[in-house]
């Protein structure tokens, strides 16, 4: 696993709940849909708030905590104004209990 990064052990991240890590200087959110980890940029594309911080729906959806724009955490596609840029995405692998992201995913 030499280009994954180890960012936290998976009872760290319960399902419904979003956790701030961090991968090679990369700060990221990584969520827990339904026992499904996604890992996306932690920083709003519009006003570079943080995420983690948000409120998470059980449909999926991120919520910015300063102006409310809305993000899908399965593709990181922006679903609200203000935002108009999707979140990037970045792989997650669950390994003997440990949570491992890729933050370069063209690795």
């Amino acid at each position: 696993m030499s280009d994954w990064w180890q960012v936290a052990r998976i009872e760290d991240i319960p399902p419904g709940s979003v956790a701030r890590v961090e991968a090679d200087d990369v700060p990221m959110a990584v969520v827990n849909l339904g026992g499904e980890l996604y890992a996306l940029a932690n920083l709003c594309t519009h006003m570079e708030a943080e995420l983690h911080e948000g409120e998470l729906d059980p449909d999926g959806e991120l919520e910015c905590p300063v102006h409310g724009a809305r993000f899908d955490v399965r593709t990181g596609e922006a679903l609200t104004p203000p935002a108009f840029e999707a979140l990037e995405t970045y792989p997650v692998q669950v390994a003997d209990g440990l949570v491992y992201v890729r933050p370069d995913p063209d690795d």
